[in-house]
């Protein structure tokens, strides 16, 4: 079973905004060294390592240094630096790493920094007592875009591949995390100095203000194929679908009482479910929530779904609640009972606000249910080509 157990971070813009301040020390000790170099030149490094660096730069100037000297004035300038302006922490960042610290999740670092940079960061920030493992690039082969790093944090910590999640920054350690098959979180910092290419991250974040173990364990879960349960009322289970429940789905969106209701339906089952599995990887990890699987909670049978999607409605963004069950299961209260559960959700979990439906004119049943749930009618709005009628909430 997949359970959130390890949690990995990168540390320099992870923990630390110290991008800019190691640029401006490699910049300043490369030209007292006469190479004429600029700070795009050192961001093209973020992710890597120092040494790498110090190797790349020796070759490409002809610097008349050897990589061990180098690194030793890098550092040297970074520790001026660094004594001059001090750490900067990333907002939020020792918020989470505190709280993820009591809910029992085992924390470490894995960076290109050197072993004692590492120290004397989680020393100054007053996190040491946090971290279990302290992991430098240094202390491998190849550091990331390869692999090892990370792998070695993992040997160290005796986790499972399964139970761990990445955070980080940059390319390099996003590519090094996939390398070895773990999950990815991926800070994009809205202030980073050089935007950094992360899609192959699982998921992409601007902020730690907004995330903790919940989130995270989700990712972890997502990111193995595994379905989030969203909530549990009396008689249902609300959980994201899995690729497993495209042909239940589908069997419901082909009953011609259904059929009615719906739009862009395929009519081939192979199509739908290639469109579905593109739907389930993207769209519930992307924004958090989307279309859920409603189940009977006794009989564990697929009857229908219901969630939130972004629409474009009468030239306005909104976020419009949807559900449908099959045929059978009309006029027994599930509807409400799902849809209760699903604004209930987005209240207390989502952050929204305003909520809409857009309901065909003569679909009784599903305009009683919306009221019944506190929706106004609002106006008539032309959607998907028909005529509707639009009823809104606020949450």
């Amino acid at each position: 079973m997949i359970m959130l157990k390890t949690i990995i971070f990168d540390m320099d813009g992870v923990i630390i905004d110290s991008e800019p301040q190691h640029a401006k020390a490699a910049v300043r000790t490369f030209k007292e060294l006469g190479a004429d170099v600029d700070i795009e030149y050192c961001y093209s490094f973020i992710g890597s390592s120092t040494k790498k660096m110090a190797e790349t730069a020796i070759k490409d100037f002809s610097l008349d240094i050897s990589t061990d000297e180098l690194l030793e004035k890098l550092n040297k300038t970074k520790k001026e630096m660094h004594e001059k302006e001090g750490y900067i922490a990333v907002p939020g960042v020792i918020e989470l790493i505190k709280r993820l610290y009591r809910d029992g999740i085992q924390l470490a670092i894995a960076s290109s920094s050197s072993p004692k940079e590492i120290e004397t960061v989680v020393k100054k920030l007053g996190i040491k007592k946090y971290f279990e493992k302290l992991v430098s690039a240094s202390q491998v082969k190849h550091p990331k875009p390869a692999p090892d790093t990370f792998l070695l944090a993992l040997e160290k910590l005796g986790a499972s591949l399964e139970d761990t999640v990445i955070i980080e920054d940059s390319e390099n350690g996003v590519k090094a995390a996939k390398e070895c098959n773990v999950t990815c979180i991926g800070f994009s910092s809205p202030d980073a100095v050089k935007p950094q290419n992360l899609y192959k991250a699982d998921v992409l974040i601007e902020s730690f203000d907004s995330i903790d173990k919940t989130f995270i364990e989700n990712t972890l879960l997502r990111s193995h194929g595994k379905p989030i349960t969203i909530a549990s009322t009396k008689r249902l289970i609300i959980r994201e679908l899995a690729v497993s429940d495209i042909p239940q789905i589908y069997t419901i969106y082909s009953d011609p009482q259904v059929r009615k209701y719906i739009d862009n339906i395929d009519d081939y089952l192979d199509a739908e479910i290639e469109k579905q599995k593109a739907y389930i990887q993207k769209v519930y990890s992307f924004y958090g929530y989307g279309l859920w699987g409603v189940f009977g909670k006794t009989s564990k049978k697929l009857i229908g779904r219901c969630g939130f999607e972004n629409e474009t409605i009468d030239g306005k963004d909104e976020i419009m609640l949807s559900y449908l069950l099959d045929s059978e299961h009309w006029g027994y209260g599930y509807a409400l009972e799902c849809c209760e559960a699903a604004l209930r959700y987005a209240k207390e979990n989502l952050d929204m606000n305003r909520i809409v439906v857009v309901i065909d004119h003569d679909n009784s049943r599903s305009i009683k249910t919306a009221e019944k749930l506190g929706f106004k009618y609002e106006k008539d709005v032309v959607f998907n080509d028909k005529d509707r009628k639009l009823f809104s909430i606020q949450l």
